[in-house]
């Protein structure tokens, strides 16, 4: 807990301790706890973390009952409901299923709210529909937050960027980047980008780059938890291929290795459901040889 507790900046000018702390799946009060240092209990919630992690990556949609007979059947670890509630919690997981509420606006007058835009619409061609979000990374010195423009069409990564903080900076980062990426390629802009109504996403300067870029603005609504569909199934292969094998020890070590997994994505990585094309061939209309 103090591992997630120590990433809140009590003076950060954009985002209150108790947003910041609800980001991170954490109750205000435990911001402010301090535990006993006890290396075996460290061990143990280190080995929960892990596990539950990688259960969650690869079965998002279990809850706490068959996330409990996952980890016996799996892993032959025996945890009670309220540990692996409190687990969940400190690793910002949530079960994935259509729900009012899951994602959460930021308040205040500087937040803006946009419709669902998505309902009956599928991706048809390159640049038609962006879709981002944001997860986090675990290192070995602790969390690190990733954020990544997924092209849906072609499952193209435009671009990402990662931050050891929740400030906004890295995800208006990251939007720049994509915007020059396909200003310099020659290419249009997407006609809609999709998100959560969580605060990066609704920040007035987030929106003013889209509006200014003639991008439609289309956020999550109630019971729409499942439509980023495409930007979850990226996580989980992020995870799985490079996050998990590689362990990183800080978050320097995570940005290089994820900038070579990333252009392996995207260039090298087959997908089935792109008929075993690259990303980049769909996404640049370039045929590639089976």
């Amino acid at each position: 807990m103090h591992d997630l507790a120590c990433l809140i900046e009590p003076d950060h000018p954009q985002l209150s301790v108790t947003r910041q702390a609800e980001l991170l799946g954490l109750a205000r009060r435990t911001v402010y706890y301090r535990p006993v240092n006890n290396p075996e209990a460290q061990t143990l919630l280190k080995r929960d973390m892990d596990t539950i992690d990688a259960i969650y990556t690869d079965l998002s949609f279990y809850g706490y009952r068959r996330m409990r007979l996952e980890l016996m059947d799996r892993y032959g670890i025996p945890l009670g409901r309220k540990r692996i509630r409190t687990v969940m919690g400190l690793l910002g997981l949530e079960t994935q299923y259509p729900k009012p509420n899951t994602s959460k606006p930021g308040s205040g007058a500087n937040h803006m709210v946009y419709p669902y835009l998505l309902r009956n619409v599928t991706a048809q061609y390159p640049n038609h529909i962006w879709g981002v979000d944001i997860t986090y990374v675990k290192t070995q010195d602790g969390f690190v937050y990733l954020v990544a423009f997924i092209d849906w069409y072609s499952r193209y990564v435009v671009a990402w960027s990662l931050s050891d903080t929740l400030q906004n900076g890295f995800v208006l980062c990251a939007l720049k980047d994509a915007l020059c990426f396909v200003d310099d390629c020659g290419l249009p802009n997407p006609d809609i980008c999709n998100s959560d109504q969580g605060s990066h996403f609704t920040s007035a300067t987030y929106i003013e780059l889209l509006e200014k870029a003639g991008i439609a603005i289309s956020m999550d609504g109630r019971g729409r938890a499942l439509d980023n569909i495409f930007t979850e199934r990226l996580w989980r292969t992020v995870k799985y291929e490079d996050i998990f094998p590689h362990s990183y020890q800080n978050l320097d070590e995570a940005q290089a290795g994820l900038s070579k997994y990333f252009t392996f994505y995207n260039h090298k990585r087959r997908h089935q459901s792109l008929d075993y094309q690259t990303p980049a061939s769909v996404y640049f209309d370039v045929r590639t040889e089976q």
